[in-house]
């Protein structure tokens, strides 16, 4: 699904790299976009002046380098982290990125490299196993359940023999949905810190880019920063804030981890328009989560749909989600079914385990179109 880069056989690309594609989903012009778990709604045009606004006032400096530590934003960032879970960090506790993709490209600059393993859990975010490679780090990838969740012991078993110097643990995890307990966070927290790595434990990253849309009682793992100062959450402003076109990804450690992360990031790496830009929706942010609490609403609507439907005399699997997607199969022949999807205007993404399908969370009215036309090609 991805258009292959034109790579002249006269250029010394590095070997590891001649058989690869770049990574991205399928960009269609189609009336029903469910396919890259974007949020279906636009900033409110309050969100559109406060942002012009802001950009505005940064556009007259552009002459100049944006700050480079950024810490009104950092501080921004802490002021909404501690509103939305309860947990207070310090501005110096966050760092932000070209989207969180930037974020973990510094995590593995940081504590990968020649020598040094990372570790998940597969299905996983395709992503991971490339920022391993583009920094020259070995990728491990365990194994999750039958139901995608995490056995503990399993885990730290894997911790063990692999002794990876980042762990990296999504929650809830793409392309499943599956949020991650905190006594499973527990058990591999137990685990990074007997291993030693030139002297120090693992880092483990808890990447929850869709931890706003987890279910009322879900916990962040952000409750767990205080006690353990090789962790890190990393959190974007994509999903919930509604500005995927923003490219704004943060993460929430302890200051020595942030510091570590200041060693390897560019120079004014963050630009002044993207910091007035994140800095002006936060000023909004009661008003983006409560998109938030409709797009949760339909999820659960869309699961409790999903598993009335019977394919072949069974009933579709479908996984539990905490996230602003659905993962649903399983299908004998699941790019049939995405086919059939796409001929009649509906998006969604192949992705998962062989035979799943993974349903982005669109408006009520993208997903009516969505299940009259799943109900038509596979006739469930």
């Amino acid at each position: 699904m991805t258009t292959p880069a034109t790579v002249s056989r006269g250029l010394p690309l590095r070997p590891e790299l001649r058989d690869e594609v770049p990574y991205g989903a399928p960009q269609l012009d189609v009336p029903v976009l469910l396919n890259v778990n974007e949020n279906p709604y636009a900033p409110s045009p309050a969100v559109v002046a406060t942002i012009a606004d802001q950009v505005a006032a940064a556009a007259s400096t552009l002459n100049r380098y944006p700050d480079r530590d950024f810490l009104t934003l950092r501080a921004g960032l802490a002021d909404y982290l501690a509103g939305e879970s309860g947990v207070r960090v310090a501005p110096e506790q966050i760092w932000a990125a070209n989207g969180s993709n930037e974020v973990m490209l510094h995590l593995m600059q940081a504590f990968g490299g020649p020598g040094r393993t990372a570790l998940s859990f597969a299905p996983t975010y395709s992503m991971y196993p490339e920022y391993a490679r583009d920094t020259h780090t070995r990728w491990v990838a365990g194994r999750r359940e039958a139901d995608f969740s995490l056995d503990p012991q399993r885990a730290a078993q894997t911790i063990a023999t692999e002794r990876p110097s980042l762990i990296i643990l999504t929650s809830p995890n793409n392309p499943t949905g599956t949020a991650l307990p905190p006594e499973t966070l527990e058990v591999v927290l137990a685990a990074a810190d007997a291993v030693d790595i030139d002297g120090a434990p693992a880092v483990v990253v808890v990447d929850e880019a869709y931890g706003e849309f987890r279910r009322s009682g879900v916990p962040s793992a952000l409750e767990l920063l205080g006690d353990h100062p090789n962790l890190a959450v990393s959190r974007t402003m994509s999903k919930a804030f509604a500005l995927a076109g923003a490219r704004v990804g943060y993460l929430a450690a302890s200051r020595e981890l942030v510091d570590a992360l200041r060693i390897v990031r560019l120079p004014y790496h963050l630009s002044a328009v993207t910091q007035a830009t994140a800095r002006a929706a936060l000023q909004h942010s009661d008003e983006l989560l409560a998109q938030v609490d409709t797009l949760r609403q339909e999820r659960d609507a869309t699961v409790a749909w999903l598993r009335t439907r019977t394919l072949g005399g069974e009933p579709l699997q479908v996984a539990d989600s905490d996230a602003n997607f659905v993962l649903f199969g399983r299908f004998p022949d699941r790019q049939a079914v995405w086919r059939g999807l796409l001929d009649r205007g509906v998006l969604i993404r192949v992705v998962g385990p062989e035979g799943w399908l993974r349903v982005s969370i669109g408006t009520s009215q993208e997903m009516a179109a969505f299940k009259d036309a799943l109900v038509e090609v596979a006739g469930l």
